[in-house]
């Protein structure tokens, strides 16, 4: 075969596979897109009454007196959701807790006993005996103060004692048999009451160079090293009790003739979702002044260390308890003119009903009448719920 007819095949093979599945696409085999429209016709479902053939006009299919374009009404029978469907809402079941009442205010716990730790006398620091954050006992030994000088005293001061004692008892002898003048006695016993003296005060400015606890405790950040030269106004340490915290807060002078005393303390701190509760064991009735406020302090048992000194807390003086209080969600609430509406459950439809509230908290609101224990009160949605509209409700703790 001749090159020239081995190209022409070559070319000629892609042009007639392009042409024959192009053609239909482009309209070249306009009889077989006929006979497939005709086929496809004849084989639709006809409308009773309809002739063969004939085209279905607009409308058709629709029941006997049905205007056409007729929009169907959306939602269910009762107007509920749409589609006829639940609501879908969250909700809480109303449950009796416990709800105390009083004269909120804020206050700050402070530690039962806090000291600095200072040196009495000025010297170098020769050893350090504690860890900082540790606990330590009353009477156990921080800080050494440089003390070989008053060492070296004593010593002295104990032979000077040791021999007027002895001379001291050879006197006593003599003076009994009238060898010696009552006079030389007495001098003598005098020198040696001095040198008891002498080493009495060498033992306490001794002692003084131990630091030591005064009592049970925590202690801070140590401020001093082996070798820093102290004086007495110089912080070692910072000793802290926090077995026992004290709620120190102030209130309006208004409460003044009130029986404050025992009261208890229900409050609140940063870091703890819970309440505390202290007792009220001080008072002080000298009003402030500038704030017009009396100033209290309760007392709060911290034996398990939860709680520091130093934090703050949201408190409430409480004056009245409720063992079974109802209370709700305040976002529940629903107010009108003069009154307090909330949504709630009943057969799975919902239903407005008036309440008369109480006490009010951060988060929740009492109840006094209008709801009882376990019913179902709605917290979602109330802006699209309408009296007697079907719900599906979503417990919420």
């Amino acid at each position: 075969m001749k090159k020239g007819t081995k190209i022409a095949l070559w070319v000629s093979i892609p042009l007639i596979l392009a042409i024959w599945f192009g053609g239909p696409r482009l309209g070249l085999w306009g009889d077989r897109d006929l006979k497939k429209d005709a086929a496809a016709t004849s084989k639709q479902p006809l409308v009773p009454g309809q002739a063969e053939g004939q085209p279905q006009s607009q409308g058709q299919g629709q029941s006997q007196g049905q205007p056409q374009n007729q929009a169907q009404p959306r939602g269910g029978p009762g107007g509920g959701a749409p589609g006829g469907g639940q609501l879908p809402v969250n909700g809480t079941i109303a449950k009796p807790s416990y709800l105390t009442s009083g004269i909120r205010s804020a206050g700050s716990l402070l530690a039962n006993e806090e000291v600095d730790i200072v040196s009495k006398v000025p010297g170098k620091v020769t050893a350090v005996f504690f860890k900082e954050g540790s606990r330590v006992k009353k009477g156990d030994l921080l800080v050494k103060i440089y003390d070989e000088d008053l060492q070296a005293q004593l010593r002295r001061s104990e032979i000077q004692e040791k021999l007027l004692a002895e001379k001291l008892e050879r006197q006593r002898v003599l003076l009994e048999k009238d060898a010696v003048s009552r006079e030389s006695f007495d001098q003598l016993q005098t020198d040696y009451n001095v040198i008891l003296a002498d080493m009495n005060l060498l033992k306490v400015r001794i002692a003084e160079t131990e630091v030591r606890a005064p009592f049970d405790g925590v202690i801070g950040f140590r401020y001093v090293s082996e070798g820093t030269y102290v004086q007495p106004s110089v912080k070692i340490a910072h000793l802290t009790d926090p077995s026992t915290l004290k709620l120190e807060f102030a209130i309006s002078e208004k409460y003044v003739s009130e029986n404050l005393m025992g009261k208890r303390i229900s409050f609140e701190t940063e870091g703890y979702n819970e309440e505390f509760f202290a007792t009220v064991y001080a008072i002080d009735y000298r009003i402030d002044e500038t704030t017009r406020t009396i100033g209290l302090r309760a007392r709060y048992n911290n034996r398990d260390g939860r709680l520091v000194p130093g934090m703050f807390a949201s408190l409430t003086l409480i004056t009245d308890e409720k063992q079974n209080a109802i209370q709700v969600p305040t976002e529940s609430i629903v107010p009108e003119m003069n009154e307090k509406k909330i949504w709630v459950v009943k057969n799975g439809r919902a239903s407005l009903v008036p309440v008369v509230t109480g006490t009010r908290t951060a988060t929740m609101i009492e109840v006094l009448s209008g709801i009882s224990a376990g019913d179902t009160v709605l917290t979602t949605g109330l802006m699209q719920l309408r009296d007697n509209m079907p719900v599906r409700v979503n417990i919420t703790d």
